[in-house]
């Protein structure tokens, strides 16, 4: 059965609304909206001018957690600051998830994985809005819903589990036990099952907004300036079809500045996250496109 992927051309704060209220989906209780805070240097991360009325009128926390690389995000110190620098407390009331800590939760029947490390505060929502930004990355080809969702939630040591298929939870280690490229995209399609698993299929909703189309990742402190023009916003209740549809999206544009795009996706064979994903049976690659 094919996905409903909603879909508008339009960015802008009160397309974000009409989107996520297109989904028809009711997130309650104490509302994460994860996003990335994006590394600083780099300037393609969602603008929270674009996210905050529907961070608003979601009674959202903003939330994130710390990366396994050095740089100003993985202190929790640096990263409040970044937080803090890209606007984002000015916005909404924000959590740095794995501040405190973290929490082991299990996979079932993954590829590689056997738990999922995730920030600790995750345990204090109810229900999550994956808002992501599609762009490329130069380990994963691609960033979306699902990498958001995987190495996104993750703490420190849960990115470092993850890059290394399971191999070492040390981000001092991670560099030295980088797996096949396959196996890496498996944990992270691994990772994001446990997640689901956790916090129940029914509250999550995922949100992709297709701007900025950088071949970097927002955690790239120097990216490349993008290539091709903004797309528009994506959004499901299914993580696998709003990926696929934003890199068919991608690949399919008539705009001749989407080579660098499609090479740096399918140079990391990318879209096997979101097979793996599916084989997980966390969504399917058939959607259908409605347009609001």
């Amino acid at each position: 059965m094919k996905s409903k992927v909603y879909f508008t051309k339009e960015i802008t704060p009160e397309s974000l609304i009409k989107i996520y209220d297109a989904l028809g989906v009711e997130l309650k209780g104490n509302v994460a909206v994860k996003i990335s805070t994006g590394e600083p240097g780099g300037h393609n991360f969602l603008n929270p001018n674009l996210i905050k009325d529907l961070v608003s009128k979601l009674h959202g926390t903003i939330v994130e957690c710390c990366t396994a690389y050095g740089g100003k995000r993985m202190d929790p110190k640096d990263h409040w600051k970044t937080v803090e620098d890209h606007g984002f407390k000015a916005i909404a009331p924000c959590d740095i998830m794995d501040e405190e800590g973290e929490i082991e939760i299990p996979v079932n029947g993954g590829f590689h994985l056997k738990t999922n490390l995730v920030g600790k505060n995750l345990e204090n929502y109810n229900s999550i809005l994956m808002l992501s930004h599609f762009k490329g990355h130069a380990m994963g080809g691609f960033g979306g819903a699902l990498k958001n969702m995987s190495i996104g939630i993750g703490s420190s040591n849960g990115k470092a589990n993850i890059h290394t298929a399971g191999v070492t939870k040390d981000p001092a280690k991670l560099w030295d036990n980088l797996p096949e490229q396959d196996h890496f995209l498996e944990s992270m399609a691994d990772a994001c099952k446990a997640v689901i698993d956790h916090v129940g299929k029914e509250n999550l909703v995922y949100i992709n907004v297709a701007n900025n189309l950088s071949i970097d990742c927002d955690c790239d402190s120097n990216p490349h300036d993008p290539e091709m023009a903004d797309i528009g916003i994506f959004a499901s209740v299914d993580p696998v079809a709003v990926d696929q549809a934003c890199y068919d999206a991608v690949v399919n544009s008539p705009d001749p500045g989407k080579a660098s795009l499609i090479e740096r996706m399918d140079s990391k064979h990318g879209i096997h996250t979101v097979e793996a994903a599916a084989e997980l049976g966390l969504g399917s690659r058939e959607y259908e496109i409605v347009e609001i």
